[in-house]
């Protein structure tokens, strides 16, 4: 019975590969996060959690953005314009560089290694909660968003949030990143447009993923 059942030798011998390399990313990048804080650590893509991270001109292409808008700001406003990521831990590092006040919201807590600008965070506990998060109410001038899921209910929810996050839903800007199908839930729960920017993974993603917001974000964007 176990000669029948056990694996081909050359089967094997690649699975073993395979476990000793997962074993020995999982402690170079646990090594990394004991020994790195703040912006400094560094965190492998979660694909159970749905997490692909932005590719390095996206990246630029966001933080550039903001710089943009914190040059709008009269000097007494920039210090204290908050800005907020849902789900977008990608873009912490870059954002960070150029502005202080920035709060990552995030399901996963190995993102605690940014210490206190990180905020934990479940969208599902909205639900019958208007409470939920109220320490951050109104506290946010820029909320950038990536939901991690494709769903009507993970919109609804994420764009709940995002209304009690906002500082003055008039003058708070909102960026939107998510797979154009949300388009219908998206419009119907946040007063957003779609814009021409169209945000890129380090990794090719099935799903055509496109870019709102309630401003005029495309302005913000150099033509390249």
């Amino acid at each position: 019975m176990d000669d029948e059942t056990s694996l081909p030798a050359d089967t094997l011998a690649i699975l073993n590969e395979f476990l000793a390399e997962r074993s020995n990313r999982e402690a170079e990048e646990k090594d990394r996060i004991v020994n790195k804080t703040g912006k400094d650590a560094h965190f492998e893509e979660d694909w159970q959690l749905s997490q692909f991270w932005y590719s390095t001109q996206t990246k630029h292409t966001v933080r550039d953005v903001v710089k943009k808008l914190l040059e709008e700001q009269n000097p007494d406003s920039r210090d204290n314009f908050n800005i907020a990521l849902l789900s977008c831990p990608s873009l912490y590092k870059d954002i960070k560089d150029i502005h202080d006040q920035v709060n990552i919201f995030e399901f996963d807590q190995r993102f605690g290694a940014y210490g206190t600008d990180f905020v934990y965070y479940d969208f599902n506990c909205i639900d019958n909660n208007p409470d939920y998060l109220k320490e951050h109410h109104k506290q946010y001038d820029l909320i950038v968003a990536d939901p991690p899921f494709l769903s009507q209910e993970c919109i609804t929810k994420m764009s709940q949030i995002i209304t009690k996050l906002q500082r003055d839903p008039s003058k708070s800007k909102l960026i939107f990143c998510s797979g154009e199908v949300v388009e219908p839930w998206l419009i119907t729960c946040l007063p957003v447009h779609k814009c021409n920017f169209r945000p890129e993974h380090e990794r090719n993603l099935g799903n055509e993923f496109v870019s709102y917001a309630n401003f005029n974000l495309d302005n913000y964007i150099e033509n390249k």
